[in-house]
């Protein structure tokens, strides 16, 4: 990624934000320039909790470049609490302890290390749930 690129996409890799829908309603993740349900422009910031649950997953064997220091990882798609599903990398997890179902939560870690002068990037990554605060 880019430090541009980086620098646009931080606050929706950093606190999970996605955008509501002043017209349908709907809470859209990524967020986009137009609803994806009613096409619409209407829409405002709102912080995401980051506690949802493991909707399905995969074990990644075989990495996209700048991310083999992670292998084998789980990467699963993640139903949250208010409804968007994300993909993530999950963390703080053997790959053969994931569960369909599991609770999980938002943490920020590592995602990778880019380019010559070794930029690092932060974003998002889910981990099983520690409480149930």
């Amino acid at each position: 990624m880019t430090i541009p690129g980086n620098w646009r996409t931080r606050q929706q890799r950093y606190g999970l934000k996605a955008e509501h829908c002043e017209i349908c309603g709907k809470m859209i993740f990524p967020p986009r320039d137009t609803c994806p349900d009613c096409a619409q422009q209407r829409q405002t910031w709102v912080n995401l909790g980051g506690r949802g649950e493991v909707y399905s997953y995969t074990i990644m064997h075989h990495a996209p470049t700048n991310f083999e220091e992670f292998v084998p990882y789980p990467v699963a798609l993640i139903r949250l609490e208010e409804g968007p599903m994300v993909t993530a990398q999950l963390t703080d997890i053997a790959p053969e302890e994931v569960r369909i179902g599991m609770p999980v939560e938002m943490v920020t870690r590592k995602l990778s290390q880019e380019g010559d002068e070794g930029q690092i990037v932060y974003g998002y990554k889910f981990r099983p749930l520690l409480s149930l605060r």
